[in-house]
């Protein structure tokens, strides 16, 4: 195929369930290149080229620099293959990240809070012999308080609640326990990786034994995450119970990604959907999707049998886990371009005349999206609002 063709065969693999806004047409227009680089990689070890990317309403970029110019885009599921393959893209960097969403009796104080997380820094804390390395300060990571509103009869929350959003960085690079989950922050994980040079730039994936050895790690350092998130909740909030501690971006088998999203099992788990420090965020419970009805009201019926990818749209059960980046100054990506393997986006602005060319999305001022995001779950029968979470403060050191 030509490079035309490998994109346009790449973007028919993309089932969109976003905004439409500028930063859903930034994802879509660069996640072809991401997805264009793994039909290659698959064809290239005697695979399908079948990878897909199925996205919820709060589809949209990666601030991640190198995550981005791989050609990986956030808020969809990510597959390519059938989970028993050996075979893992590390392209997408898993970082674990995550939402714990904890239960609180009381209201505590925020000074009372801010005390404990000043003491917590101070103090050397361990989970499997690893030391804990404690950043509330940075990034996106926060503590919300909510006063609860439940929606569904007979749930019993506690009345009040915090969400801590939190990864492991302490385990991105090589370690002790394993080879880190970062190719580019390990010597040791790019030595077990193969570099596969594609007509978009080269794409980092560990096959083989190499792939089951960084699956395992994987699963440790999910596992790390959890308990790490949980051990902030318990240290910060006195006598909290924990209601749910979901991974929205992390590795479900060797052979696809929650590149952040929620993904559920069953009808019973509850999932928190955090949209901004000032609106509500929610606990849903995720209904099976995509159904045959969803699939036709969407358009997807016919080109998921086609590319033979019916199954994995019928058995996503995704849901959002937050509101995602937009960017109110951008209408839509006019052209992509390349030059010396680096991307360029010319993109139309909503009160200029001109365009904007960039190839580093940090450089667009950004916001979060609103309410918009859980509406349009709702209205493609995605999920079911168990409660409302009214904010109280946030805590963002």
């Amino acid at each position: 195929m030509t490079q035309k063709g490998l994109l346009n065969r790449a973007e028919s693999h993309i089932f969109s369930t976003g905004l439409g806004d500028g930063a859903s047409k930034l994802c879509i227009a660069n996640m072809k290149y991401g997805l264009a680089k793994i039909h290659y990689v698959q064809n290239k070890y005697g695979l399908e080229p079948d990878a897909t990317f199925i996205t919820t309403p709060d589809e949209t970029i990666s601030r991640n620099v190198k995550r981005w110019e791989q050609g990986i885009a956030y808020g969809g599921k990510l597959s390519w293959g059938s989970g028993r393959e050996r075979l893992v893209v590390l392209d997408t960097k898993p970082n674990c990240c995550g939402m714990l969403v904890g239960g609180l009796h009381d209201l505590p104080k925020p000074r009372n809070v801010l005390r404990r997380v000043f003491d917590l820094e101070q103090e050397s804390s361990y989970i499997k012999d690893i030391k804990v390395k404690w950043d509330f300060y940075k990034g996106n990571h926060f503590i919300d308080v909510f006063k609860v509103e439940e929606k569904e009869h007979g749930l019993r929350l506690p009345r009040y609640a915090a969400i801590i959003h939190a990864g492991c960085p302490e385990l991105k690079g090589e370690n002790d326990k394993g080879p880190g989950l970062y190719w580019d922050e390990s010597k040791k994980l790019m030595e077990m990786s193969r570099t596969i040079k594609t007509p978009f730039g080269p794409t980092y994936v560990a096959e083989g034994q190499d792939a089951v050895d960084y699956y395992s790690f994987y699963l440790f350092a999910e596992e790390f995450a959890k308990k790490r998130r949980e051990m902030a909740f318990k240290r910060l909030f006195d006598n909290g119970k924990v209601i749910c501690n979901q991974t929205h971006q992390g590795l479900l088998n060797m052979n696809e990604m929650a590149l952040g999203c929620n993904v559920f099992q069953t009808r019973q788990q509850l999932m928190p959907i955090s949209i901004r420090a000032d609106l509500p965020s929610y606990l849903v419970r995720g209904i099976h999707n995509f159904t045959q009805h969803q699939m036709d009201m969407l358009g997807f019926t016919a080109r998921a049998n086609e590319l033979g990818v019916y199954h994995r749209l019928n058995r996503a059960n995704v849901l959002p886990h937050g509101g995602g980046y937009t960017f109110p100054e951008s209408i839509s990506v006019e052209k992509v371009f390349e030059i010396k393997d680096k991307r360029y986006f010319k993109i139309e602005m909503a009160d200029s005349i001109g365009k904007l060319i960039i190839s580093n999305v940090k450089e667009l001022e950004f916001e979060y999206r609103g309410r918009e995001v859980l509406q349009k779950t709702l209205d493609l029968g995605m999920c079911e609002v168990a409660a409302v979470m009214h904010p109280v403060y946030t805590i963002k050191i």
